[in-house]
């Protein structure tokens, strides 16, 4: 299996368990992690034989404009359709983080990283 990494998908989304959170909105990055075997495209240099980046970027910014009070359902909602949609991967990494969240302190961000294996 080979990797493909998607890193710092930047959004701007209204998750949280907060009212204010759905109304104010806050910063997000996701980064996407697939396993796929990719040996077919590494000969034929044709996008028909790996997995295009426009549809897992489009995957991504999809789901995080559907607002979630947990950042683990929208994680899960992301492994759910790159596997639904792209027959070719097999495992995927998911990484949501909440930029400067509202939890009164001084922290960066909060992460959630989901996995999902195809069956």
């Amino acid at each position: 299996m080979e990797t493909i990494k998607l890193k710092n998908i930047r959004t701007f989304s209204y998750h949280g368990c907060l009212v204010e959170e759905g109304k104010i909105g806050s910063d997000y990055a996701v980064d996407l992690e697939i396993k796929a075997d990719l040996q077919q495209s590494t000969q034929s240099d044709e996008l028909i034989d790996t997995v295009d980046y426009v549809h897992l970027n489009r995957i991504v910014v999809e789901e995080m404009a559907i607002r979630s009070k947990l950042l683990e359902h929208v994680a899960k909602r992301i492994n759910t359709r790159v596997l639904a949609e792209i027959p070719m991967v097999m495992k995927t990494i998911v990484e949501v983080s909440k930029i400067n969240p509202p939890i009164g302190g001084d922290v960066e961000s909060v992460t959630i990283i989901l996995e999902e294996t195809r069956n």
